[in-house]
C-alpha cells in the first residue's frame, strides 16, 4: 500500500512539473512574440455584411446595456445585422421586445429570434441563428459584455482569407469590485495575454473564448458547425476549425470589457463548465489531433492545451497524498533520499510565479510589483481550494458523464455600492462537494498539526496554504448560500 501511495504521489507531482514547464515554454514564447504579433490596426476600407449574433437565457439585468451596446457600433447600417438568440423563460421576454422595437425605429436591422425550444442550448441557438443570419461574419458577445463602438472596425480589418477567427482580449469592468473578482481578473489576464499570445508565436493552435470574437460563417459551416456534445462548444469548434487548416487570430490590444462573476456560486459554476467542457473536448478531438498532420511541437502544444484543467486532477491527488506521506517518510527514512529528488518537482512553483508575474506586468497595473506580491499568494491559495471543485468537473468530462449547460449568472454590478442580493437567479445550495471542501480543510490543518509533530517542515506551507483555500471556499460558498436565503 505505502509503495502505491509513493508512485501516485510521485506521478502527480511529475505531471504538475510538466505542465508548470509547459507554462513556461508559453511565456518564452510570449516574450518573444509580443513585438513579433503586434497588431497595427489598418483602416477598415471595405464593408462586409457582418451578424451580431446576442445568445440570451434570463438575463433580465443585463441584456439592456448588451442590446444598447451593439446597436451604437460604429459600422454601416446597410451591413450590420443583429440577432438577440432568446431562449428566456422569463421577463427578458418583453425588456427584449421593448429594446428591438425602440432600435428598429432607429433604424437599426435587431430581431428578437426565438426558437421552439432550447435544444442544444449556447450552441444549439447559435447554429439556430446561423442558418438565418445574412452575414458573411459573425460577431458574438454573451449577455455580460460591452463591446465598445469601434469592435467591428478593429476586428474586422484583421482577417485575411484564411482567416476563420478573430479573437479578443476580456476587459473587466468591475474586476475591483472584490478580491474574489479581482482573482478572476489576475487569472484571465494571463491566459489573455501569456497563453493566447504564446500559443500564437509557436504556431499551436489557440482558441475562440466563446464571446469577443469574430468568425467567419464560411469556417464554422466548414468545420461541421456549432455543436452541443461538449460544454466548451466554443474550443471545440476551434479545433475542428483548425483542423481544417483555418488560422486563429488573437489580437491583444483589442480588448472587450464584461462583467466578472462576483460570489463563489456563479465562479464555480462557470469554473465547471470551463473545466468539464475542456475535459469533453479532450475526449473528443483528441484523437483527431494525434492522427493529424501537424507538426509534432503543435500536437504536444495541442495535449498541453486540451488537457490544461487536467492539472487540478493531479493537484488534488497529490495534496491528499501528501500527508500520508509524511506518515511513510518517518517510518522508512532510507527513502529519504526519493523524497529529496521528488521535492524538486516542487520547484515548478516557481515557474508558475514567473508565468504569472509576467502576465501581471504585461498588463500594465500600476505599482505591478506590489499587485502581484499581494494578489499572486491569494490567487495559489484559492485555486488550491477549487481544485476538488475543478477536478470532480474534469474527471466528469474526461470519463463521459453528461450534464446539462448551466449558464453563469449575471448581475450588472460594476461598482462597491451595488449589491447582488437582489438577484433572482441565484439559488444555491449546499451539496455533498461543499462539505467535502469544508472536511478538506480540516484535513489539511491536520496536516499541518502531523508535520509539527514529526518534526518535517518540508510541506508546513503547502499544506497551511491547502488548510486556507478550502476554507475559504467552504466559507464563501455557505454565505452566499445564506444571504440568498435571507
Amino acid at each position: 500500500m505505502e509503495l502505491v501511495v509513493i508512485i501516485l504521489y510521485c506521478i502527480a507531482l511529475l505531471l504538475i512539473f510538466i505542465f508548470s514547464l509547459g507554462q513556461l515554454h508559453l511565456t518564452w514564447h510570449y516574450l518573444k512574440g509580443k513585438k513579433e504579433l503586434q497588431t497595427v490596426v489598418k483602416p477598415l476600407t471595405d464593408y462586409p455584411l457582418v451578424t451580431v449574433q446576442l445568445p440570451v437565457f434570463n438575463e433580465k439585468y443585463v441584456v439592456e446595456r448588451l442590446i444598447d451596446a451593439v446597436c451604437q457600433f460604429d459600422y454601416p447600417k446597410d451591413k450590420l445585422e443583429i440577432q438577440v438568440l432568446d431562449d428566456s423563460t422569463d421577463e427578458t421576454i418583453e425588456i427584449i421586445k421593448k429594446k428591438v422595437e425602440e432600435w428598429s425605429a432607429y433604424g437599426i436591422d435587431i430581431k428578437q429570434v426565438r426558437r421552439p425550444d432550447r435544444k442544444g442550448f449556447k450552441a444549439g441557438a447559435l447554429q439556430y441563428g446561423m442558418d438565418i443570419c445574412k452575414g458573411e461574419f459573425i460577431a458574438i458577445f454573451d449577455a455580460d459584455f460591452l463591446p465598445q463602438a469601434d469592435f467591428l472596425k478593429n476586428t474586422l480589418s484583421s482577417f485575411t482569407e484564411e482567416t476563420g477567427v478573430v479573437q479578443t482580449r476580456w476587459g473587466h469592468l468591475n474586476k475591483d469590485y472584490s478580491i474574489l473578482t479581482e482573482l478572476q481578473a489576475f487569472g484571465l489576464d494571463a491566459h489573455f495575454s501569456i497563453e493566447q499570445v504564446g500559443r500564437s508565436h509557436a504556431g499551436s493552435f489557440i482558441n475562440f473564448n466563446g464571446t469577443g470574437g469574430v468568425w467567419r460563417k464560411a469556417c464554422i459551416y466548414d468545420a461541421g458547425g456549432w455543436s452541443a456534445d461538449t460544454l466548451t462548444e466554443d474550443l471545440d469548434l476551434s479545433y475542428r476549425a483548425q483542423l481544417k487548416g483555418w488560422k486563429f487570430k488573437y489580437i491583444e490590444d483589442c480588448v472587450a470589457p464584461a462583467e466578472l462573476p462576483v460570489i463563489m456560486s456563479a465562479v464555480k459554476s462557470q469554473q465547471y463548465r470551463w473545466n468539464k467542457g475542456a475535459a469533453e473536448t479532450a475526449r473528443k478531438n483528441l484523437g483527431k489531433v494525434l492522427r493529424s498532420k501537424l507538426k509534432m511541437s503543435n500536437k504536444f502544444h495541442a495535449v498541453f492545451h486540451l488537457f490544461n484543467s487536467s492539472v487540478f486532477v493531479c493537484l488534488l491527488a497529490a495534496s491528499l497524498l501528501s500527508i500520508p506521506m509524511l506518515f511513510i517518510k518517518e517510518a522508512n527514512p532510507e527513502l529519504k533520499i526519493l523524497f529529496d529528488i521528488g521535492s524538486v518537482f516542487l520547484l515548478g512553483f516557481f515557474s508558475i510565479a514567473f508565468f504569472y508575474w509576467i502576465a501581471s506586468k504585461q498588463n500594465k497595473r500600476k505599482n505591478a510589483r506590489g499587485h502581484f506580491l499581494r494578489v499572486f499568494p491569494i490567487f495559489i491559495t484559492v485555486s488550491m481550494g477549487l481544485s476538488l471543485h475543478n477536478a470532480f468537473a474534469v474527471l466528469e468530462g474526461l470519463l463521459g458523464f453528461k450534464s446539462d449547460f448551466i449558464r453563469t449568472p449575471k448581475f450588472n454590478i460594476t461598482k462597491k455600492s451595488d449589491t447582488w442580493k437582489e438577484n433572482t437567479y441565484i439559488k444555491p445550495k449546499i451539496n455533498l462537494l461543499t462539505l467535502l471542501e469544508g472536511a478538506l480543510s480540516l484535513y489539511f490543518i491536520g496536516g499541518v498539526v502531523a508535520g509539527i509533530y514529526l518534526h518535517d517542515w518540508g510541506l508546513i506551507i503547502f499544506h497551511v496554504m491547502l488548510a486556507l483555500g478550502f476554507a475559504s471556499v467552504f466559507y464563501l460558498s455557505v454565505t452566499t448560500m445564506n444571504h440568498a436565503k435571507g
